[in-house]
């Protein structure tokens, strides 16, 4: 792939971000910086929820470690371990949570997870299982960037172990991720915004915005017209197969501050 510049954010028409119907986003290095998210992106959360544009968050991370998110942040829900959990605050206040595959999937699924697990720490004596990886109940982390470092050539290693096993595999700007089953962030996008709002994502891809980070991020860069990546997404930016539409100024949660200023600031209510 041509490695072409990325757009500025401030090239996004004002014509294409009046008529947005929500908002779905990446959660590591878009919302956060250092592992926690900052004010500035808390306050362009609680904006959005003010206009009234709903939030999905999309990410990688576990079930477990989502919770306490879904109950925290304003966001009409978050999808956790790339599509496979869905986690909300009922209107009666307790976390809800779904699943797109069945109780008996998952146990079977597991026990596969975990062997490939410890056929990676056998063949990579030095690569470690992701600290949240007690939470995780449809896949499994090995960390390369957040608490531990991996060279470029071993998560490439990692990514192939994986998927040699039948795994899916991708690259997070944290994690190398691996699952059983054909879902992704596209089709947890999919499932959450028809499951909240009765509404089918692949037929308003130019009225949705996705912001992410990574190259686990390409296929919904590639699909969503409004597509952001934080400038941190420079690190990954020529091994995207996808590459967002445009990028922030800034990175991290600054750089999501930056993508809903600039989208409220053409935004009518519908």
């Amino acid at each position: 792939m041509t490695a072409l510049a990325p757009t500025p954010l401030s090239h996004w028409p004002a014509a294409a971000r009046q008529h947005i119907l929500g908002v779905l986003t990446d959660i590591d290095d878009t919302l956060t910086t250092e592992g926690a998210i900052t004010p500035d992106a808390l306050h362009a959360l609680h904006r959005l929820r003010a206009a009234g544009l709903p939030v999905f968050a999309i990410t990688g991370r576990p079930a477990g470690w989502s919770e306490p998110f879904a109950l925290a942040w304003p966001v009409n829900a978050i999808v956790a371990e790339n599509g496979a959990v869905a986690l909300w605050r009922s209107p009666a206040g307790p976390l809800r949570r779904d699943y797109l595959q069945d109780a008996a999937t998952r146990h079977a699924n597991h026990q596969r997870l975990q062997a490939v697990a410890a056929q990676i720490r056998a063949e990579l004596p030095h690569a470690r299982l992701a600290q949240d990886s007690a939470g995780r109940e449809t896949d499994i982390a090995i960390d390369h960037s957040e608490h531990h470092h991996l060279p470029d050539a071993d998560i490439q290693r990692v990514v192939r172990l994986m998927q040699s096993h039948g795994l899916n595999a991708t690259v997070s700007s944290i994690h190398i991720n691996g699952w059983i089953g054909e879902h992704d962030k596209l089709a947890g996008a999919r499932w959450i915004v028809r499951a909240q709002l009765n509404r089918e994502l692949d037929n308003e891809l130019d009225r949705w915005v996705y912001v992410g980070d990574s190259t686990n991020d390409a296929r919904m860069f590639g699909h969503l017209a409004n597509s952001v990546g934080v400038a941190n997404v420079a690190r990954f930016w020529n091994q995207l197969a996808h590459r967002p539409r445009y990028v922030t100024p800034s990175e991290r949660g600054a750089g999501f501050a930056q993508v809903v200023d600039t989208l409220l600031a053409a935004w009518r209510p519908a």
